[in-house]
C-alpha cells in the first residue's frame, strides 16, 4: 500500500510539538508493516541540507504554483528518514518558508499552507506517484482532501485515492479572513454560514478536512468521543457529530529505542524493571544537578509541560501552597505563558529545598527528569494524547493524571482497579477539573509511594506496557483498508 504521509513538521526536521513526533516516527512504522511511505513536509530555513543529506530534484526543476494570483516558483528535495527507507520530499519555496519560525502570525500565514498543499500534489504529479491513500495532520494539511476532490479532480491519477485526516489538537484550527477563498481558489459557493469551508465567519482549513475528508482520525479513543461534545469540540463538534460514522481514536505511539530506561543515552545510570538500582542514582544526580537534598523517604514529582492553562497549571497554582505543605520534592521543565514560568520561578526561590525549575526546553533533562522522578503529574484540562505519562510509565515514575483524552486511555487508577478486584493500576487518576481534586490525587500519591509494596507493584504494571508505534501502525493499517475499500465502493 502506498502512503503519502503529509505534515507541517518532523522529527529530525522540524518540531514544534507532538505533531512533529508523530509524523517522524509513524512513518517508519507503517513501513515495517509492508507500507511504501512518503513524508512530505515544508522545507523551512532552518532545516539544515548537509546535515540531513538532502538532494536537490533537477530533474524535476522548478515547479509554478499560483498563490493569491502570483506564481511562486517550488523546488522540490529529497531525503531518507533515519533508520529507514521512507523518502522525504521537501516542499520548498523561499518566500514563504525561509523565515525564523515554523509558524507565524504574519498576514500571509494562509498563503504559506496553501501553497504547502498545492505543492505536495503537484510535487505526487511530477514524481508520478499516485498514493493509495494520503494520510493528512492537522490545519496546515487541511485543503489537500477539497483539493484533490474538486481543483485537482481533473487528474485520474488520484481517482483511486482515498484521504485520512487526523486531528492532533482541535483547539488550532486555521481560521482565516474571506481573502484566504481567493489566495487558495476556493469556490465562493462552500463558504456560506455553517458551510463545508465556513467557520465563525471565517475560512477554517481544520473545518475543510473535516467536510472533505474520507476518514477522520485522531490521537486516542477518549478524545475522539470528547471533541463530540461542546466542551472538547472548540466549537466543530456539530460537524465531527456529522461525521462520528468516519471518526476514529487511535492512540499514539512511542519510540521505545529512544524512550526506554534500559537503552536511554541520555541517562547517567540505565535500569529496568528487573534491576532498578539505576533509577534511584538518576534521582540522586538529579536532585544534585537543582541543588535539592536526597531523602529516600522523600518523594519526587517531576512535571515537564508547555506552561499554559490547557495544560492545568490555573488549578495546580490554586492549590500551590497547600501543596507546598507536603514532605516532598518537585522539578518542573517547561516553557510557556509569563504569569507561569514566573509563578514556577517563585515557588523555586521561596522554596529552595523543595522546588527546582528549568524554564526552557532540554531534551536531555526531560530524560533525566523522567527516570529521577517518583511521581510525574499531569493535571490537563485536556489532553489529545499526551506521551510523558506513557514516558513515566516506562521509567517506573508513577504518572498521576486528570482522566481526560489520552490520559484516561494510558494510566489506570489503582485505587478504581483495586475495588473491582484487580491489581493492574499503573497510576492515580482524579476526574473533576478542580483544584481540590488535584490536592487529593496527589495526597493520594503520596500515600502509595510510601506504601512501598503497593508503589513497586504500580510501577511493575506500567513498565510492562506496550504503546509501540507498531501497534498504533496497524491500527492505522486497518483504517486505510476499510477507507479505500469505501472510496472504491462509493
Amino acid at each position: 500500500m502506498k502512503i503519502a504521509f503529509v505534515s507541517s513538521e518532523a522529527v529530525p526536521y522540524a518540531k514544534t510539538g507532538g505533531l512533529g513526533d508523530v509524523a517522524g516516527v509513524l512513518p517508519q512504522a507503517l513501513e515495517h508493516i509492508g507500507c511504501e511511505v512518503k513524508l512530505f513536509i515544508p522545507k523551512y530555513s532552518s532545516i539544515d541540507e548537509e546535515k540531513h543529506d538532502l538532494h536537490y530534484c533537477w530533474e524535476i526543476g522548478a515547479i509554478p504554483i499560483r498563490v493569491a494570483n502570483h506564481t511562486r516558483p517550488v523546488y522540490l528535495h529529497r531525503a531518507t528518514l533515519p533508520n529507514s527507507t521512507v523518502e522525504v520530499i521537501f516542499i520548498d519555496c523561499p518566500h514563504y518558508f525561509h523565515r525564523g519560525t515554523i509558524y507565524s502570525n504574519a498576514p500571509d500565514e494562509d498563503e504559506r499552507y496553501i501553497l504547502f498543499n498545492k505543492g505536495v500534489i503537484e510535487a505526487m504529479q511530477r514524481l508520478h506517484w499516485a498514493p493509495d491513500v494520503i494520510h493528512c495532520n492537522d490545519w496546515p494539511t487541511g485543503l489537500l482532501p477539497l483539493y484533490l476532490k474538486d481543483n485537482y479532480s481533473w487528474d485520474s491519477m488520484f481517482d483511486k485515492t482515498a484521504t485520512v485526516f487526523s486531528i492532533h489538537n482541535i483547539g488550532y484550527q486555521g481560521k482565516f479572513s474571506h481573502a484566504a477563498l481567493f489566495k487558495g481558489e476556493i469556490k465562493s459557493e462552500y463558504f456560506y454560514p455553517g458551510g463545508p469551508v465556513e467557520f465563525q465567519n471565517s475560512v477554517s482549513f481544520m473545518k475543510t478536512a473535516l467536510s472533505f475528508s474520507d476518514v477522520i482520525t485522531t490521537v486516542s479513543k477518549t478524545y475522539a468521543h470528547e471533541i463530540l461534545t461542546p466542551e472538547y469540540g472548540a466549537g466543530l463538534d456539530g460537524i465531527l457529530r456529522q461525521r462520528q460514522n468516519d471518526l476514529y481514536g487511535i492512540l499514539n505511539g512511542v519510540d521505545y529505542s529512544v524512550w526506554n530506561p534500559a537503552v536511554d543515552r541520555y541517562l547517567p545510570f540505565r535500569y529496568s524493571h528487573i534491576d532498578m538500582a539505576g533509577k534511584i542514582k538518576n534521582k540522586q544526580f538529579l536532585l544534585e544537578h537543582f541543588n535539592l537534598p536526597y531523602n529516600p523517604d522523600v518523594p519526587l514529582i517531576g512535571i515537564i509541560s508547555r506552561l499554559v492553562n490547557q495544560k492545568g497549571f490555573d488549578i495546580l497554582a490554586q492549590t500551590a501552597e497547600s501543596l507546598m505543605q507536603f514532605n516532598a520534592q518537585w522539578i518542573i521543565l517547561g516553557n510557556g505563558e509569563d504569569n507561569y514560568e514566573d509563578f514556577f520561578v517563585f515557588l523555586s526561590q521561596k522554596y529552595p529545598y523543595k522546588v527546582g525549575a528549568y524554564i526552557g526546553f532540554n531534551n536531555e533533562l526531560s530524560h533525566l527528569i523522567e527516570a529521577g522522578s517518583d511521581l510525574f503529574l499531569m493535571p490537563s484540562k485536556y489532553e489529545p494524547c499526551g506521551l510523558n505519562q506513557i514516558y513515566s510509565l516506562k521509567y517506573g515514575t508513577v504518572p498521576v493524571v486528570r482522566k481526560t483524552g489520552g490520559l484516561a486511555d494510558t494510566v489506570h487508577d489503582w485505587d478504581e482497579y483495586k475495588s473491582q478486584g484487580l491489581d493492574s493500576g499503573t497510576g492515580i487518576t482524579f476526574n473533576d477539573y478542580s483544584s481540590a481534586a488535584l490536592y487529593h490525587s496527589v495526597q493520594r500519591a503520596l500515600h502509595v509511594f510510601w506504601n512501598k509494596p503497593v508503589y513497586q507493584k504500580i510501577q511493575q504494571n506500567g513498565m510492562a506496557k506496550d504503546f509501540s508505534w507498531e501497534r498504533s501502525a496497524k491500527e492505522y493499517l486497518q483504517i486505510y483498508k476499510q477507507t479505500i475499500k469505501n472510496t472504491k465502493s462509493g
